[in-house]
């Protein structure tokens, strides 16, 4: 029986790196004067770098070699990065970063049928309470039972800490779970701790390696908006309902 839908964050809930993040960076060097500009394909191969700070310091060795470094460049580095934060939260607290579609809709389905919700990413607690607040109101926080979040388990995915310590606080099993993903390090986590999981893919990860995903799909879906299925039996457009999910626990 499926007793729960465990949600990442970024990409997942929201495509809040190409819109979210991508969009803070640029202004963040804008207000410094400077001429980078991260485009959508840029941001894409950036994404490989972990963190915001070592990504503006590989983003500069790499694609500005032919100019000198900035003087005082780690000192640069840190006030783009609290630039791009401030402008990113703003970002949030004016709800310009949608959720994607079917989110809002499958969750509240969820609700009404007593399901309980978690959420499982290497995300800040703030970021995701900040994004919850913004597009779902600010009661949407008491909707899930866990959020496990940030540093809370030292192993980032695709070890499967995250979604075990997310297991153990909500007091299931992994076969009552069904997770919900948008990336090949998230499935990996998720697999690890031998949880069922859904691909949504975004711009970013509809690329990459989703050998052994219950099926992958390019976003939950709405009525007037049906999803497109890239890989698995669901049917090949519609809107993910939670029979759909008890369906895919049953496979």
């Amino acid at each position: 029986m499926l007793s729960a839908l465990i949600f990442d964050v970024d990409g997942t809930l929201a495509d809040n790196e190409r819109d979210g993040h991508r969009l803070s960076f640029n202004l963040a060097f804008k207000e410094f004067g400077l001429d980078w500009d991260w485009n959508i394909p840029l941001y894409g191969e950036l994404l490989a770098v972990t963190g915001g700070k070592e990504r503006i310091r590989y983003y500069v060795t790499q694609y500005r070699s032919h100019e000198p470094i900035p003087e005082n460049f780690d000192d640069l580095i840190a006030r783009l990065h609290q630039a791009k934060t401030r402008y990113y939260t703003a970002f949030l607290e004016q709800g310009k970063i949608p959720l994607r579609p079917g989110i809002h809709r499958l969750l509240n389905e969820a609700r009404g049928a007593g399901l309980h919700l978690a959420i499982a990413t290497t995300t800040t607690v703030e970021n995701v309470t900040t994004l919850l607040a913004s597009t779902l109101g600010p009661d949407s926080i008491r909707w899930f039972d866990v959020i496990a979040a940030g540093d809370i388990v030292p192993a980032k995915k695709p070890a499967p800490d995250i979604y075990q310590w997310a297991l153990n606080a909500l007091g299931v099993t992994p076969e009552q779970c069904l997770a919900v993903e948008d990336s090949e390090n998230g499935l990996l986590a998720a697999q690890g701790a031998g949880l069922t999981t859904l691909i949504t893919v975004n711009d970013y990860t509809r690329h990459q390696n989703f050998t052994g995903a219950a099926a992958v799909i390019s976003d939950l879906g709405e009525p007037t908006q049906p999803y497109t299925l890239v890989d698995g039996t669901l049917p090949p457009q519609g809107v993910i309902t939670l029979d759909l999910c008890r369906s895919l626990l049953s496979d």
